[in-house]
C-alpha cells in the first residue's frame, strides 16, 4: 500500500524531483465519471483499466488486431459455431488475494448487462440481454467457463469483443458485499477497484487525483513501479512547466504550442503515438426542428475549416479524417469529400428555409477542443448560426450527450475493441433507442443503417465485409446528425528518466506495467 496516499501526491508536487519508483502523470481526468469498467467509457477511466484489470484475452500490445490469452490460458469453439469454452489460468488471483473462479467471470458479464450503463451495448452485439445473460455464460467446470451468444457472428468477432474494457473481470467476492439497492457494488466501484491488474486504486478524489497502489501477485507479472498518480492538471500550460521542472514524469494533451516549444528545446522525449481517436460534431436532430433537418446536417459539413484548424491550430496532433473508421482499419475510408464553403452552406440553409439561429455549444473546457469551438464559432457565424460555446468539465459534457440534454457539441470517439464493427455499431446502429449509441444521443432512429450494419459484422469474407463498411461509411458522410472531422496522433511528453512506457492505437491501451525510472 502506498504510504501516504494523496498525501504523497501533495508533497511531490512540491518537489523537483518526483520519488523514485512512483510515476507521476500530468493530465486531465475531469472527464472521469466511473472506474467500475461496466460503466466507465471516459477517455481517462478507459486509459486506467489495462492497468487495473484483465479480461479473459488481449489485444497484442504491438498489433491490436492478435489476439492473446490472459485470464484464459486457452479457449476452444463448440460445434455449434455459436459457443466458446475458456480455461481459466491456474492460480490467478485478484488483487485482493482472491483466486479467479469461473463465478467471478459469470458475475462480471452478468452485472455489465444488467446493469445498462454506456457501453453495455458492445455486450449487446452477442444478444445477451438482462433476461439471457445468465443462461448465457456458464460454469463448465472448476477451471472452465462456457460462453454463448444469440448474434449471428462467429467465434472471431466474439473474441475481438472480449478484448474491451467492460469485459474486464472483476472479483465478486470483493464487489457484492458492497452492492446497495440492486447496483451489483456498482457505487462503490466508481472510486474503488476489484481487478487482477497490476495496480490497484488507493484513493480517487474526483477532479483531483488518480492514486494507483503496485499488485505485486498480478497474473501479468509484477509491476516495476510501486505506484502511479494520474494528477488533475487541466491547464496544458502548466502541465508543460510542471514536466519542465521535474514534478511530473509524463504529460498528455499538450497543446501545440507546447509541444513545439519542448520539441525545439530537445530535452525531454516527445512522443507521437498514432491514435484511432475520432473528433467529430454531435447534433441532437430532436432538440428543434432546424437542428432535426438533414439540410442543416449538410450544411455544417461545410462550415468546418478542416484543413485550416489540421494545420494552424493542432499541427500534428490531428489529421482532417472524414469518415468514422479511423486510418488502420479494415474498410477505412481515407477521401476526404468536404472543405470549408460558406457561400455553398449559406445555400442550403436557405433553400431549407434555416434562418439565423443560435445553438447552444458545450464544449469540453480544455485545449484543443476551445480552439476548435472558436473556429468553429467563426465559420458557422458566417452562414447566419451563432454557436453560444459554453466551456464545462468533461465528465458534465459526455452527461448531457448521453442524456440528450444538448443541442450541438464537439466530442471524440475511439474504439473498443479492434473491429470495423466497434465504431459502426456506434455510428449507424440505432433501432429502437434501446442502447446509448452515439445514434442514440444524436436522436437518429436508422434501423435500416441498423440492419447493414448487421448484415456486415456477420460477413465472413474479408473483401465483401471491407466493402459494406465502406459502403457505410459513405452513407454516413453524405447524411447524418453528426460531421466527423479529424483522426487524432497523441502527443505524449516523457521525462528523460522514464522507460519502458508504451501505448497503442487504441485508447485502452496504456501500459504501465512495465515503466521503470
Amino acid at each position: 500500500m502506498m504510504a501516504a496516499g494523496l498525501s504523497t501526491m501533495l508533497v511531490v508536487a512540491a518537489q523537483a524531483e518526483t520519488p523514485p519508483g512512483l510515476l507521476v502523470v500530468g493530465q486531465s481526468i475531469d472527464d472521469a465519471v466511473s472506474f467500475d469498467p461496466a460503466e466507465g467509457f471516459e477517455l481517462t477511466t478507459v486509459q486506467a483499466f489495462n492497468a487495473l484489470y484483465q479480461r479473459l484475452v488481449q489485444s497484442n500490445r504491438q498489433d491490436g488486431t492478435r489476439i492473446e490469452p490472459a485470464l484464459a490460458t486457452s479457449w476452444e469453439a463448440g460445434s455449434d459455431g455459436k459457443s466458446l469454452v475458456f480455461t481459466l489460468a491456474k492460480d490467478a488471483k485478484f488483487a485482493s488475494g482472491n483466486p479467479v473462479r469461473p463465478e467471478d467471470v459469470i458475475f462480471s458479464f452478468s452485472r455489465a448487462v444488467k446493469l445498462n450503463k454506456a457501453p453495455s451495448f458492445i455486450l449487446g452485439e452477442l444478444g445477451w440481454t438482462a433476461e439471457n445473460v445468465d443462461k448465457s455464460v456458464t460454469k463448465a467446470d472448476d477451471g472452465k467457463v462456457k460462453l454463448s451468444w444469440q448474434a449471428d457472428v462467429g467465434p472471431a468477432f466474439v473474441l475481438a469483443i472480449l478484448t474491451a474494457p467492460i469485459a474486464s473481470i472483476v472479483d465478486e467476492a470483493t464487489v457484492s458485499p458492497q452492492a446497495a439497492n440492486g447496483d451489483f457494488g456498482n457505487g462503490w466501484l466508481k472510486s474503488h477497484s476489484a481487478g487482477s491488474g497490476a495496480f490497484k486504486i488507493n484513493t480517487y478524489t474526483a477532479h483531483e487525483a488518480l492514486v494507483l497502489d503496485a499488485n505485486p501477485t498480478s497474473p501479468g507479472g509484477a509491476p516495476k513501479l510501486q505506484g502511479v498518480i494520474l494528477r488533475n492538471v487541466p491547464d496544458a500550460a502548466a502541465r508543460r512547466l510542471l514536466i519542465e521542472q521535474g514534478d511530473i514524469d509524463i504529460a498528455r494533451g499538450l497543446g501545440a504550442d507546447q509541444i513545439d516549444a519542448l520539441k525545439k528545446e530537445g530535452k525531454l522525449n516527445v512522443l507521437a503515438i498514432p491514435s484511432a481517436r475520432s473528433d467529430y460534431l454531435l447534433i441532437n436532430s430532436k432538440a428543434n426542428a432546424a437542428l432535426g433537418n438533414p439540410a442543416f446536417w449538410e450544411a455544417a459539413r461545410y462550415l468546418v475549416d478542416y484543413e485550416g484548424i489540421a494545420k494552424n491550430l493542432l499541427r500534428g496532433q490531428s489529421q482532417v479524417h472524414q469518415a468514422f473508421l479511423p486510418t488502420g482499419f479494415p474498410g477505412a475510408l481515407n477521401d476526404n469529400p468536404y472543405k470549408l464553403d460558406v457561400e455553398k452552406a449559406k445555400k442550403i440553409l436557405a433553400d431549407a428555409g434555416i434562418g439565423p439561429t443560435k445553438i447552444a455549444f458545450p464544449v469540453f473546457n480544455e485545449e484543443p477542443y476551445l480552439q476548435i469551438a472558436q473556429s468553429l464559432q467563426q465559420t458557422f457565424g458566417q452562414a447566419g448560426l451563432t454557436l453560444d460555446i459554453q466551456p464545462g468539465v468533461a465528465s458534465d459534457i459526455y452527461n448531457k450527450g448521453r442524456s440528450g440534454q444538448y443541442e450541438f457539441t464537439l466530442r471524440y470517439w475511439i474504439p473498443d475493441y479492434f473491429d470495423p464493427h466497434s465504431n459502426a455499431s456506434a455510428f449507424a446502429v440505432n433501432r429502437d433507442n434501446k442502447y446509448n449509441t452515439i445514434a442514440k444521443q444524436a436522436g437518429w432512429v436508422i434501423p435500416e443503417l441498423s440492419d447493414e450494419t448487421a448484415a456486415a459484422v456477420k460477413e465472413q469474407d474479408p473483401a465483401k465485409r471491407a466493402a459494406l463498411y465502406e459502403d457505410l461509411q459513405r452513407k454516413i458522410q453524405k447524411s447524418a446528425p453528426y460531421v466527423l472531422m479529424f483522426q487524432g496522433s497523441d502527443q505524449v511528453v516523457l521525462g528523460k528518466a522514464v522507460k519502458g512506457y508504451a501505448q497503442g492505437l487504441n485508447a485502452d491501451q496504456v501500459y504501465y506495467d512495465q515503466v521503470e525510472k
